[in-house]
Order: C-alpha cells, then structure tokens, then sequence
C-alpha cells in the first residue's frame, strides 16, 4: 500500500509531534494523591524495594517496561543514519508493541559506533527495565553486543532484526513443509543476505531441523563457502560450506526452499525455474521482494510464495513476534530470551494457523474465509488469538527452561490476557477491511473542501469506497493540486451544470409535491448539494452519502431526511456512538444526536436499532434504559415513560437482553448488579446504553470523550434506508474515513437484506432536524 511524503510527515507531526505518550495510571488531582505519588508517600516503596528487591515489580511499572535501543546504523532499508534520524522508527516500535500486547516502552537512541558503549549503557539502564529490544543496529557489532549482554544482564535482551525475523519465517517454514509435503530434514535451503537476519534465521532453521550442511548463504559478493576471505567475519564463517557453488544462481538450481533478506530484483524467474519441485518462496526484502508475487507466480505454477508485503497473500511480518514474546517473557519476570522460548512462538504461530479463523478476524481482512493453506500459512497480525497463543507458549517455555523468576498458572495466565486485550480489537480497522472487500460509491456533498479532499484521496487509494465529490471541478481541482493530491478515479459531480439534475427535480417534486414543494422550488432546492446528493443516493446513482464536516448538523441531515427516508417499520432515524474506553471497554450509547425527547414507542426502536449496531461490531448487546431511577427507585413520569419502553422491548424482542429503568452507574458495574440487584438480567453489566433523552446522551459522550479520555467512532445514524452518516464540523481526516467506511458496510448489508424506504419520506418530530 502506497505512502506519500506528506501523508507520513503529518501522521508524524499534528498537533502533538511524535507518537507516544507517558500517562499516568494513579490519580494526581488532589493535594492527598500528590502526596502519596510523590514525597513523602513515595519513601515507603523505596524502602519495600530495599529491603526485598522482587518488590520493584509491584510497585513500579518496571514490569511491563522494555527499552528500544538503537544507534540508528541498520535503519530500515535506509542505512546508517544516525541515532537522532532512527528514533521515529523507535517509536513506531513503541506503538507497536503498546497496540498488540499492552507493553510500555521508552525509546532510548545512543549516538556512538562503539558497541562497548551501548553495552555499557544497556547495562546501566537494567534497574529501570524489564526488558531490552536492540533495534536497527548493523552487524556484525549487533550480534557482539546482544551476546555480550545476554551473558551479563538478567533481563530479557533480544535483537528483533535477527530473532523476529527468524521466529515468524520458522513458523511459515514449518506449515510451508506441510502444505508442499517436504521433509524439513531434506529440504535444501537457500539464503540470500548474510547479514544479522539472515544469520539468525539459518541458526533457528536448524534448531528446527534444518540439516547444516544443506544451507547455503550468499552476501553481496555470492556464496559464502569454506576459504573465502572477501567480505567474511566469524559469523558468516559458521556457514561457510565446502562447495564449487560460487553464485546465487547456482545456489538457486534445485534448491527448495529460498530466503531473501536482500534487496529488490535480486532474483530473477530463471533462479525459480530452477528451483526443486513446489519451491518454497519467500521474499522479504522491503518494501520490494527479490522478485514480485506476480513474476514468481507466472514461471511457476507450483510454486508457494509468501513476502513482506501486506497486499500479497501471506504476509511474513516481524509485528506476529516481538509485542507477544516480550509479553510472555516479562510477565514471569524471565532473566532472559532463550531459544526454547523462541522455538515456543515459532510453533505456537505454526499451531494457530491451523485453527478454525473466527468470522471477526476474517472480516476485518474483508475476506469470506481464511484457511489454511498456500495463501494462510500464519496468523494475521489483527487476530486477537495471537496474543493468548504466543505470549502463554514463551511464558510456558520460559519456566520448562528455567529462566522464569514467576512462575504462573497458565489457564489464569490466559484469563489475565483476555482481560488485557479486551474487546476494541482495532475497530476502525475492522470496519475499513471489511469495506475494502466490496467497495461502494460514497457521495460527499462538500466536495471542496480541504478535509473531504483528503479523504477522497485516502478512500480511493486504500480501496475502501469509490468517493464521489460535489462541487465545481475546476475548483476542485485546483483545492486537490495545492494540496498535492491526486484525484484520479475520483468522480467529480457539479450539481449546477450536471445532466442529472433534470431527472433529480423530477423526481424531488414527486416527492414533496403535497409537503408545500413546486417544480420552481425544487429546482432551487437543487443548488443545494446536501439535495443533490440525497437524491444520489435515493435514485441508485450513489450508495452512500457523508457530509457534515463543514454545516451544522439539521442543514445535513435534513435533505436526506426528506428525500432518502426511513427504512420500512421505522418511524424515526437515531444516532448512536461507539464509546472505547482507555481500558478498551466498548459501549454503544443512544441517541446523541437526533430525537431531543423520544417517547417510550421512540426508545424501542433506537434501542432496537442501537442493538444491531452493536451486533456489526461483534458485541452481543446487553442493553441498559437509563435513567435517573434503577428499578421503581423514584416514581415520575420521565421514568415512567423508560420503564414502559422496556416492557415494550421485551414484547418487540424477547430474546434481547434488556433491563431498566437503571441509572448508568449501576448499569455498566457488575459488582453493583450482582451485590444489590440479582434479579437483573444485565449480567456483567450493559454495553448498550439507551438514554431518556438527547441531553443526557449528548452530554455523557462528550464528557466521556474529553474528560474520562474514551475514544468514539460516530456519529452512527440509525434507521435509514440507505447509509447516510454525519461527521462532526471539528472532524479530522481519519475520522471522516472511518464513517465513510462504515457507510460502506452498511451499503453492502443493506445489499444483501434489500432494506426497502417508506413510501413517504417521514419528517422527525421532536428531533433536532426540525427545532433547530
């Protein structure tokens, strides 16, 4: 997937440079938490740890913090660059490894060439952390100082570039082997790039079972062989072997399985001609493979191919180790990472591979299936199943072999991770990938505007949704060259001048001819692209429509309202958000954004509505009616009206899990259910939350958002015919893509369940459409 210069320098900028944060995660807001986080409270962990030093893990973070190393001299494919120039790749790691196993990191980059230095220095660090990452240093001096301080620190040490590397392609080896029915004790193996990956891996590929003598290494100056002096060091000595083979294509002929860590175009279709019976391929040099899925794939229709690449078919990437490794390892305090913990990932990667795909992990690829086989030969990154498999067989591994300081149960070790993966897994992602499979045309009213530019750009060129701009082209054009974007594929519809626009005031006359609208006024009412795109939408000519970044929300949702209606049996649209929590907790929470004050009759369909919303995103609903009352607590009519619309639901719906009328604090709190209200059927707490009113809801998602630091994804809107979503005026790019492409989704399920409108487009009484 292509990246522009800029797309990257402003996903590294913004308003707050960099990627990470430090955050606190005990309270500091009185005079009282001051004193405890700081003196004089602090002393007495001190002291804890003095006296007992295993203490420092329970009260400090030291346990779940790794530092990232580097000298900046192997960055990427970019070379010695220098220690300052590394450090956005030490943080992209540091996001890496907080995203996949909730592990902190602080990036430490040294400004030296001296590996005795960066020995030192990783050594005077070791009481801060509890584990160590060496990262993009250049070998032969990587492999000194990783063995230098695995022998005198007794923390975890591991150099991702060689062991990632040779962990995650051993788990692809293994289920390769399988697929192609080769025995791993005959196979011949063939490595292109003899520097710390390519070394690492051939020693891990024989721990597997890879015979010594069947493994050739070439370098940029061909074999490595017994008597070569050019370009030699004792690393590559040990597998120099004793052969006439002096270059890569000779190494190459017969071969059955090749490795590339090297560079682009360094193999050619000839190389794979020659190669053994279903030849195993895999060609990792980044960002461009030794040779491409397609050139491989046309000289051999037997051949198994894997690459780094995200948009080939299995994908070989570092991301499926380091995070779950370090996860294992540091939460039984092991004293190092040895190779039967690495042996452990490798297989328990292998093993999962073969398991039944969850539909969830499947979508969020935007696939019907994944199985095992020459396209699947390991687990996708985005499956949450890596992180219970991977991190229990290293911490397993780590006390079969000794290094653990901890010693854990492994059913409750797998209890704790599902408890830290919690239930986001990547939400937005998930509903990009699943657009991805079948995009849609999404018509966006404000065209010309800066942010809807951008997100055109990024819908199209990521193929999420085939975007269509309203607005004046030249306009447009001019906006996209000053912000250096291309537009092409991009329909571009100018409402004034557009040959559909007679057909459209037609068609709007007939519509709202006895709602006080003439042909003259209709076609006034088509200057306006909100109209325009509404009826877009409504004559099949768009399947989705987002606007909103630049209006107030009544002038957007208005037209769609009255043109594109309600789906059948609804009276009223609603809106909902996605609130996750800082802890990764999800809720729904009903209606922000629409109906000011709903009846009870209007809190059953938003409640019913909020519940399939919930169901897209893989949660089972348990919804709370909330209000200011739990359970006949006080009698009034606001509470009246949400205890008669649970009685409602139970008629509408009996297999929802429903309950209220329930104040939100008791709702979302387990512990309060079970203690004082066991008759509740919101057994561990609701994550659908219906409120009385557009005030309530609207207040608690904002205060959510900006004080108890939640992330939403919204506005949903609920209810419609077709998909219309309204984004915030204040809304970033990013966001604008995510509500698109959940438009999608709902464009390719309204698809397949051929949801029908109203036959008369229903005004909303009582909504913020018509008072504002």
């Amino acid at each position: 997937m292509s990246v522009t210069k800029q797309q990257a320098l402003e996903y590294h900028s913004g308003a707050r440079p960099g990627k990470i944060e430090v955050s606190s995660t005990k309270p500091c807001l009185t005079q009282r938490d001051l004193s405890l986080a700081y003196t004089p409270g602090v002393a007495e962990p001190c002291m804890e740890i003095r006296d007992n030093p295993q203490n420092v893990f329970k009260y400090t973070a030291r346990g779940n913090l790794v530092a990232v190393v580097t000298n900046g001299t192997a960055v990427l494919g970019l070379g010695d660059i220098g220690a300052l120039a590394g450090k956005p790749v030490m943080e992209g790691k540091g996001v890496l490894f907080k995203r996949f196993a909730d592990v902190d990191v602080f990036d430490i980059e040294l400004d030296t060439h001296d590996p005795d230095e960066i020995v030192k220095a990783c050594q005077l660090l070791e009481p801060t952390f509890g584990g160590i990452n060496l990262e993009d240093i250049k070998a032969p001096e990587c492999f000194y100082i990783e063995e230098t301080l695995r022998k005198t620190m007794k923390i975890p040490v591991f150099h991702d570039d060689q062991h990632g590397t040779a962990i995650i392609t051993g788990a692809a080896l293994l289920n390769a082997l399988e697929v192609t029915s080769k025995d791993i004790s005959k196979i011949r193996v063939v490595f292109n790039g003899a520097g710390a990956a390519g070394i690492a891996t051939a020693e891990h590929y024989e721990r597997l079972g890879v015979k010594h003598e069947n493994i050739i290494l070439c370098d940029t100056k061909g074999v490595i062989y017994k008597g070569r002096t050019d370009g030699m060091n004792k690393y590559k000595e040990r597998f120099a072997q004793d052969t006439k083979l002096r270059t890569l294509a000779d190494a190459m002929r017969g071969a059955d399985l090749f490795v590339g860590l090297s560079v682009k175009g360094a193999v050619t279709a000839d190389m794979v001609r020659s190669m053994a019976l279903n030849p195993i391929v895999f060609a990792m040099a980044n960002p461009d493979p030794e040779i491409t899925y397609e050139e491989a794939k046309a000289c051999r229709g037997d051949i198994l191919m894997a690459t780094g690449r995200s948009d080939y078919p299995s994908q070989i990437n570092n991301v499926l180790g380091f995070p779950f490794i370090f996860r294992g390892a540091l939460d039984v305090h092991a004293t190092a990472i040895n190779e039967e913990m690495k042996l452990a990932a490798t297989r328990a990667l292998a093993a999962l591979a073969k398991e039944d795909v969850p539909d969830s992990v499947c979508r969020a690829y935007g696939v019907q299936r994944l199985r095992f086989g020459p396209d699947y030969l390991i687990p996708k990154p985005f499956d949450p199943r890596v992180l219970l498999w991977e991190a229990s067989a290293v911490a397993e591994a780590a006390m079969r072999s000794g290094v653990a300081q901890k010693p854990i149960d492994l059913d409750e070790y797998r209890d704790q991770l599902e408890r830290r993966l919690g239930k986001a897994h990547e939400i937005a992602h998930m509903m990009v990938q699943k657009a991805q499979s079948r995009p849609k045309q999404v018509v966006f009213p404000e065209g010309e505007h800066e942010k809807i530019l951008r997100a055109a750009h990024l819908l199209r060129e990521e193929n999420i949704a085939y975007p269509i701009l309203l607005g004046q082209e030249a306009t447009i054009g001019r906006n996209a060259a000053e912000l250096g974007l291309d537009l092409t594929g991009i329909r571009i519809v100018d409402p004034e001048c557009s040959p559909l626009r007679e057909r459209f005031i037609q068609e709007l006359y007939r519509l709202r001819q006895r709602r006080g609208v003439t042909t003259t006024e209709a076609r006034v009412m088509m200057k306006d692209p909100n109209v325009f795109g509404s009826m877009m939408v409504h004559m099949g000519e768009a399947d989705a429509l987002v606007a909103g970044v630049s209006q107030h929300f009544p002038d957007t949702i208005r037209p769609a309202l009255q043109i594109v209606g309600t789906r059948e049996g609804l009276k009223k649209v609603s809106g909902c958000y996605l609130m996750i929590t800082r802890s990764g907790r999800l809720y729904l929470l009903a209606d922000p954004s629409v109906n000011i004050d709903p009846t009870a009759e209007d809190l059953v369909e938003i409640a019913l509505c909020a519940a399939g919303t919930a169901r897209r995103f893989n949660l089972t609903p348990r919804v709370a009616m909330l209000s200011f009352s739990t359970f006949g607590s006080t009698k009034h009519p606001q509470t009246e009206k949400v205890r008669k619309a649970v009685d409602l639901l139970h008629q509408a719906d009996p297999t929802l899990v429903v309950d209220g009328e329930v104040m939100a604090d008791v709702a979302v709190s387990p512990e309060l259910l079970e203690k004082n209200y066991q008759f509740s059927t919101l057994k561990g707490g609701a994550n659908v939350l219906i409120f009385p009113d557009l005030a309530s809801a609207n207040i608690a998602y904002k205060l959510l958002a900006k004080l108890g630091g939640g992330t939403t994804l919204g506005p949903i809107l609920m209810g419609m015919s077709k998909p219309v979503h309204v984004v915030a005026r204040d809304t970033e790019v990013e966001e604008i893509v995510n509500v698109a492409a959940i438009a999608v989704v709902d464009a390719q399920e309204n698809e397949l369940l051929h949801w029908p409108a109203t036959n008369e487009p229903l005004e909303v009484a009582g909504s913020r459409v018509l008072e504002s």
